[in-house]
Formats: C-alpha cells, sequence, structure tokens
C-alpha cells in the first residue's frame, strides 16, 4: 500500500483521461493518472476505426489506444494500475481510495472512468456470461469462427458487432425490439447488405439456453406474444452502455441516469476542483474524438484552477 499526494489525479485511462495526462504532463503539473478496470476504455474493444481525425486509412482501437498511452508516458505521465473505490470531496485535498488500498490526495481530479456495458438482466445471461455471453465482439468473436451467433441491440453498438461478427461467424442474427434500427444510416446501410445477417424484429429476448454454453435464444414476439427459439452457439450483447461513476455517488453532482453533471460548455462539476469528462458526463455524441476534446478541456481548466489556487 502507498501513499500518493498529487496537483492532480486522472481516474481512466481512455480517450479523455489520456488526453488529459497529456495536456497536463505537457504543463509540467505532473499528473498521476489511475488506470481503472478497463485500461484503455471502450476503444480497447473496437476493431475498425475510420472516423478518428488523423488517419486516412482504416485504423484499430486497441492500436489507438496504445499510442495515446505511449504518448502520455512519453511526455511525463505517471500511471497506476489501481481502481477507485471511494472519494471524500467534503476535504481539500480530495481523498480517495484504492481497491489495492492505495490512499491518494489531490489537489484537483479529472474523473474519465465511462461507461460499461449495459445487459439484459437475466439469470440465464448472467450464468453462461463468458460462456457464449459476452457484450464485445473483439474480445470473444474469435471463439465462433464458423458458428451460428446472435446481437441483441438496434443502436450503433448492436450493428458494428454484426458486422464484425459477420467476417468471422457463419451466420448472424440480429434481434431488435422494435421495428426499425437506431443506428447510423451508413451502418445500416452495411448491414442490410450483408449475405449471412438476418434481422429479428419486435422482439426481446427472455432466456438464454444452455448447460455449459450457450445453445439457443428464447424470444417473445412483442405483437403477436408468439415464443420462438434461435439456434446460437454465441450470443453478444450491445444495447448500450451505463456511466461507471456509481463510486462517486453523493460525491458530486449527477443526473437521474448517473452521469456526472458539468457546467454547460466547461468539465466543471458542482465541486470546485473535480472536473469529468468523457462518456461520464457525455450521454449524447459518444465518440472517441469528443471524449479527448472534452479530456482537453478538462486539462487546461484543471491548469487554470491550480494557478488560482497558488495565487
Amino acid at each position: 500500500m502507498s501513499e500518493y499526494r498529487e496537483r492532480v489525479l486522472i481516474i481512466g485511462s481512455g480517450a479523455a483521461g489520456l488526453t488529459a495526462a497529456i495536456y497536463t504532463a505537457r504543463a509540467n503539473i505532473d499528473p498521476l493518472l489511475v488506470k481503472g478496470l478497463q485500461p484503455g476504455g471502450q476503444m480497447t474493444i473496437t476493431t475498425d476505426v475510420e472516423n478518428y481525425p488523423g488517419f486516412a486509412d482504416v485504423i484499430q482501437g486497441p492500436w489507438l489506444m496504445e499510442q495515446m498511452e505511449a504518448q502520455a508516458r512519453q511526455v511525463g505521465t505517471r500511471m497506476v494500475e489501481d481502481i477507485i473505490t471511494s472519494i471524500d470531496t467534503s476535504q481539500r485535498p480530495f481523498h480517495l481510495k484504492g481497491d489495492t488500498g492505495n490512499d491518494y490526495y489531490a489537489d484537483a481530479v479529472i474523473v474519465a472512468t465511462g461507461a460499461q456495458a449495459r445487459w439484459l438482466g437475466l439469470k440465464s445471461e448472467a450464468r453462461l456470461n463468458g460462456k457464449g455471453v459476452s457484450a464485445c465482439a473483439t474480445c470473444d468473436g474469435f471463439f465462433f469462427r464458423g458458428q451460428e451467433v446472435a446481437v441483441v441491440g438496434g443502436g450503433n453498438t448492436a450493428v458494428e458487432e454484426a458486422l464484425y461478427l459477420s467476417n468471422i461467424a457463419s451466420k448472424v442474427t440480429l434481434i431488435h425490439r422494435r421495428e426499425q434500427l437506431r443506428a447510423e444510416k451508413i451502418l445500416q446501410d452495411r448491414l442490410f447488405k450483408k449475405e449471412n445477417i438476418d434481422i429479428i424484429w419486435n422482439s426481446e429476448v427472455t432466456e438464454i439456453c444452455g448447460d455449459d454454453a450457450v445453445e439457443s435464444v428464447k424470444l417473445v414476439n412483442s405483437e403477436t406474444n408468439e415464443v420462438k427459439e434461435l439456434h446460437a452457439e454465441g450470443c453478444f450483447v450491445a444495447i448500450g452502455h451505463d456511466p461507471a461513476t456509481s463510486v462517486f455517488r453523493g460525491q458530486v453532482g449527477m443526473d437521474e441516469d448517473g452521469y456526472i453533471v458539468v457546467e454547460p460548455g466547461t468539465t466543471r462539476t458542482n465541486k470546485p476542483g473535480l472536473f469529468a469528462a468523457g462518456d461520464c458526463v457525455d450521454r449524447v455524441y459518444r465518440q472517441a474524438v469528443t471524449a479527448a476534446g472534452l479530456g482537453c478541456m478538462s486539462a487546461l481548466e484543471v491548469e487554470k484552477y491550480l494557478a488560482d489556487l497558488e495565487i
């Protein structure tokens, strides 16, 4: 166990956290970054990235995050493998505790904890998690080469997962509870052109079946109440994400869904010295480039905050 006393502590190592680290390090603030539960953030479970500015060719999400981390280290960011389990914003400096038992004291904190996958909430889903049930096609798609899989959802995440899996699995069935997708049109167009992707509309998954591995998925049609069992050896849940902010509840202002509330046009929270950036704040755009932009903003605001403190 160690004790750290810092001018700025950054929580999270996705696009927002690493960008904040790059900017604060270059401002000679000597940041310490706590990497968190999913180092690299959601981009580490994203394959082809073609909308991040600066790259004419398609790049890989994990590679982009590796480059961001290397850049942050290169300019002087220190990093700790730990997960923040509590924060006390009533005292100054802020006091945070880590899962390792480490104590952190910081004059300023940037929260960039991102978001986590949302699950269906089925007992069978939890029982078979890691045994054919997954929320990450990039992580687990390899295990379903030449097999039939199901993807649950209708937004960008679900369509991207289905497209990725279509290059690995023999057949992909997208299950959506509505009669039209919510994904961007360019993604829908790609989906509809794929010969090995089927779509089941107006249906919800009620059970994922199998003893030691996924064998099938039970569905109910919301219009006819017809129950159907679909053969599938893998089930990928892609119904969105929840902000990873539970540890900050009661310590900073949040909305009803757990997103940290910031002053419009800034990353400042209702607690002076506590800033928030990335998908733990942004419920609208949810892009790596916007997360990086918010990370930059938080670093610039921290620099000004610390300068004012010294004065």
